[in-house]
């Protein structure tokens, strides 16, 4: 007779089974990945930060050498290292490459031997341009293990809830190692590496909360965006690959290979975009998934972070910080390190902790509850109205035209109070003066006339920065690796990264046509091209005054300008156009709506649901807006303001 005990194992074995066959349906590893997920596995679990891999970049169980390279090491003497051996290699595989198998040296059979037997001498060719070092991660990962385990549950009961599978929990140790000070170099911040555009979509990020640093709001963000991606493409493996690429180049890909076509996805997709980063994105996170499930097998004794106890708590109107610190018996700084979606407007004194904004403190670190410690808080204290912006703390990535319409002013005005030379430059970390501050002694009319001449185009600063401003107490900022970075390596890289959660197709296809968008006209294009209107009406052969409609395809004349300079200039004027809606809007979920006879899913989106028809298309992509038959199911965001 099996025993109690026995019953309950093998129970615990099946249920195991069970799990495993679900994620492997879920999340699929063709075998033909396995060599790239093995790569992963070892770079988390084998290579640590003072070491890494010198490989090919297409064939990544090719690794020519373990290299040392401390984490101290300046980039400009990684790059000097790397490049010596990188040349060495790249002798040895050109000589390869002319068909040389006989009478090889040691390190030229050794090199050879890393390649299958069969190699053709065009693949060696190629892998001499193919060279690349990926330092090891295996200590950050192991932190990252540990610190997971202040959020874990929450995480597990947030994607529970969102019907997102839990093994995405995976997906922080690629992003940022779980850690919630983590920033890319292209702005990312938070463990879950939100952009500033895709983040407002979600969370309020702004210069006096900036959410995505909240594991717990950033997590429910998450959630909702990888809910999304994957009602837009039908599976978690490009779900996921979207997450870091975007939607729209990952639906280009499906077109082009097939919705499950993974491999040759992954392989052989030429997107203008689609990097090694983006082409390693869901190898990565299966090899962080597997270590992540069976933490032992790589990391003998890991033990992860417990939860922290937290009491919650918010207030009807606004509070300064010092207040609320001084009413729990912690300091500013501690209060800091429980909240980090506060901005260092916060600290400063300059702005009061929001109304309705849910903060926390340990309940190990109060006497008593929170909520009977804040009531001792003088009425005196407590304000109906937030305090005026003063100054603007600027962030990498800003524009002056985005904190110009953040701020409801102009970037004349800007650039008249802090007077900013002809071209706006402006920097990462500089604080400029707001219209509430007042003007200063040396402004003239005659310096705002001269600046309202001048383009009203920043230069998008590079200078490195915590995305809560150089004084944010507790801030233990880290710059992530390549796996935590958006696509930026080029213009239309960066406006990419702008738009990860756009589905849209803003690229001009092969026989010089694009597809209308929302929000669009033939006056746009027109611009664009730098052509006459009527220019695009008679190559379309469209009557005067006919608009063109949502869906249509339009031939271009591109004989002014070039493919990527009219698709950077279509993605900057839609980037644009979401980044003002974002920030006065925020999505919280998503509502289905059957069509019923009779009824236009414009005036649907329009009057029923306040969305706005280039939004509502998002989350219907596929859809023929001119053809929706009752009994059609469509979905809406559900809106809230940002401002009451």
């Amino acid at each position: 007779m099996t025993s109690p005990i026995r019953y309950l194992c093998i129970i615990f074995t099946v249920l195991l089974a069970t799990t495993a066959i679900a994620a492997n349906s879920l999340f699929p590893q063709p075998a033909e990945l396995d060599r790239d997920v093995d790569f992963w596995k070892a770079i988390f679990s084998e290579y640590s930060t003072d070491e890494g891999a010198l490989h090919d970049n297409r064939n990544l169980s090719v690794v020519y050498e373990r290299m040392d390279m401390p984490s101290t090491v300046s980039r400009r003497e990684r790059n000097r290292r790397v490049g010596i051996r990188r040349k060495h290699y790249q002798k040895v595989l050109r000589t390869l490459a002319d068909g040389r198998r006989d009478n090889l040296d040691a390190e030229e059979q050794r090199i050879l031997d890393l390649w299958p037997g069969n190699v053709s001498d065009a693949t060696l060719r190629a892998a001499a341009g193919q060279i690349r070092f990926q330092h090891g991660l295996s200590d950050r990962f192991e932190k990252s293990l540990q610190r997971a385990g202040r959020w874990r549950a929450h995480v597990n009961t947030t994607f529970s809830r969102l019907n997102v599978p839990i093994e995405l929990a995976a997906l922080p140790h690629v992003e940022s190692s779980y850690n919630p000070a983590a920033r890319s170099h292209v702005g990312a911040s938070g463990i879950w590496q939100f952009t500033r555009s895709t983040g407002r979509r979600f969370l309020q990020v702004d210069h006096v909360l900036d959410e995505r640093n909240d594991p717990f709001r950033a997590t429910e963000a998450a959630g909702k965006l990888l809910a999304y991606n994957y009602s837009i493409v039908g599976n978690w493996p490009m779900a996921i690959t979207a997450y870091n690429h975007g939607l729209a180049g990952v639906r280009r890909a499906m077109r082009q290979y097939g919705d499950t076509a993974y491999t040759d996805i992954l392989r052989n997709y030429k997107g203008r975009t689609f990097g090694f980063a983006s082409r390693n994105f869901y190898v990565a996170f299966l090899a962080a998934m597997q270590i992540d499930q069976h933490p032992e097998r790589y990391f003998p004794g890991v033990t992860p972070d417990l939860a922290v106890n937290y009491d919650t708590f918010m207030f009807d109107d606004y509070v300064p910080a010092d207040a609320i610190a001084t009413a729990l018996g912690i300091s500013e700084r501690d209060l800091a390190k429980y909240n980090p979606a506060m901005q260092a407007t916060i600290w400063e004194g300059s702005k009061y902790v929001p109304r309705d904004f849910e903060a926390r403190v340990p309940r190990d670190r109060i006497s008593a509850p929170a909520q009977q410690l804040l009531a001792s808080i003088a009425p005196d204290q407590h304000f109906a109205k937030q305090l005026p912006d003063l100054y603007h703390m600027i962030a990498r990535g800003d524009t002056l035209s985005a904190i110009a319409a953040e701020y409801g002013t102009r970037v004349s005005t800007l650039a008249a109070l802090n007077n900013l030379g002809s071209r706006h430059r402006i920097r990462a970390g500089q604080r400029l003066r707001l219209p509430a501050a007042g003007p200063v002694a040396e402004i003239v009319a005659a310096k705002e006339k001269a600046a309202a001449a001048t383009p009203p185009v920043a230069i998008i600063a590079n200078v490195p920065t915590t995305a809560a401003g150089p004084e944010l107490p507790g801030s233990d900022e880290e710059t992530v690796g390549f796996l935590g970075e958006r696509i930026a390596d080029t213009l239309m890289g960066a406006l990419q990264s702008a738009l990860l959660s756009d589905p849209s197709d803003y690229d001009v296809a092969a026989d010089k046509t694009i597809e209308v968008h929302p929000m669009e006209t033939l006056g746009h294009y027109a611009d664009w091209l730098g052509i006459k209107t009527q220019r695009l009406r008679d190559i379309n052969g469209l009557a005067f005054r006919t608009p063109v409609v949502v869906g249509q395809r339009i031939k271009l004349d591109l004989s002014q300008v070039n493919p990527a300079d009219f698709e950077a200039l279509r993605s900057t004027y839609h980037r644009e156009l979401q980044d003002a809606f974002f920030r006065n809007n925020t999505i919280t979920g998503i509502q289905e709506h059957t069509v019923a006879s009779g009824e236009s899913v414009w005036i649907l989106s329009l009057r029923q649901y306040s969305v706005p028809i280039w939004l509502f298309r998002q989350y219907n992509p596929t859809l023929d807006m001119s053809r929706v038959a009752a009994g059609t199911r469509i979905r809406f965001p559900i809106l809230v303001s940002n401002h009451g």
